[in-house]
């Protein structure tokens, strides 16, 4: 099958996903600064989920474009890991509402988790299609960064019952690791 339907939808998918979240944000009563300062931790959960779904779309791309043709198995990962995808504005909402409790930062965390596990799901079954000698195959090799995001996403978990700051730091932590996009792919389409 040709990916363009795939692509196509995924795209359309992680748009609404961004306009779902920014709607999410409400419009204060008031017109001073002060109005806005209940908004902060709405805002920066917001900021957070952004960059991560921009990440996803980034890399979905850039994974896409090294992948020839796919099958029903592929379009079943996909619309696995857009699952785990669409969930990133509730608990970014609650998360936010909720001024960064435990409980919330945790489901958050969850969220991350079973996106990342999905994505990774995703990769292996085009490289499964395609053959590990593949573009893709070739570039994602062992995939040191997934499996240490996902390493790193069920110690946040864990910590956010203790400090969930830490935990929150650590999001940021692996935001900040995957904001480049995956130059691997780049690095193997040019060779």
């Amino acid at each position: 099958m040709h990916k363009a339907r795939l692509e196509a939808f995924s795209d359309g998918v992680i748009a609404v996903i961004i306009t779902i979240m920014v709607l999410e944000m409400k419009v204060p009563h008031g017109d001073d600064p002060t109005a806005l300062a209940p908004l902060v931790p709405v805002f920066v959960s917001y900021v957070l989920s952004y960059v991560y779904v921009g990440v996803y779309w980034n890399n979905h791309h850039h994974m896409l474009h090294a992948t020839r043709t796919i099958n029903g198995s592929i379009l079943w990962a996909n619309l696995h890991f857009l699952f785990w995808l669409s969930l990133v504005p509730f608990v970014t909402g609650w998360m936010g509402e909720n001024h960064f409790a435990g409980l919330p930062v945790a489901l958050y965390g969850a969220v991350l988790l079973m996106s990342a596990i999905s994505y990774t799901l995703l990769s292996r079954c085009l490289i499964a299609h395609e053959g590990s000698a593949s573009l893709l195959g070739a570039a994602v090799g062992a995939d040191f960064k997934s499996k240490i995001s996902i390493a790193i996403y069920v110690a946040a978990i864990l910590l956010c019952f203790v400090n969930r700051w830490i935990a929150l730091a650590l999001y940021y932590a692996v935001a900040l690791l995957w904001f480049v996009p995956d130059r691997r792919i780049e690095r193997m389409r040019e060779r």
